[in-house]
């Protein structure tokens, strides 16, 4: 399974953006997350969505502003990103977990794309 990020970029505060993971293989099977690195810290959970897309969950610092949804038709995940704030600043990551729910973060993360860049900046 092969996993790329993209829809990354620079936005001001207030903003939107809205992540794409696209995936090639077996891309049904698998719950897909979204984590994050800021600059100078460790890589944290963001959200994260079932195989069916039937149960999701987000971090509490990204709920109500972020929304995750996926199409399994045509391989992709969305991190649809509002109200963006300097402290949303990270490289974004999509992963593919081996289960059909999101579990735990961290675990049972098989799969990594390469992640894209969000800046938030005026």
């Amino acid at each position: 399974l092969q996993l790329v990020e993209s829809g990354g970029g620079l936005v001001q505060p207030g903003g939107s953006l809205r992540l794409s993971c696209t995936a090639s293989g077996f891309f049904h099977y698998f719950a897909i997350p979204w984590l994050r690195q800021p600059p100078g810290k460790e890589r944290e959970g963001v959200s994260c969505i079932s195989n069916s897309g039937g149960s999701t969950k987000y971090a509490d610092s990204v709920k109500g502003r972020f929304t995750i949804s996926r199409d399994n038709a045509k391989n992709t995940v969305h991190l649809t990103m509002n109200s963006l704030k300097a402290d949303d600043t990270a490289i974004y990551y999509c992963a593919a977990r081996r289960f059909e729910l999101c579990g735990a973060w961290g675990t049972g993360y098989d799969y990594w794309g390469q992640g894209t860049q969000v800046t938030v900046s005026s």
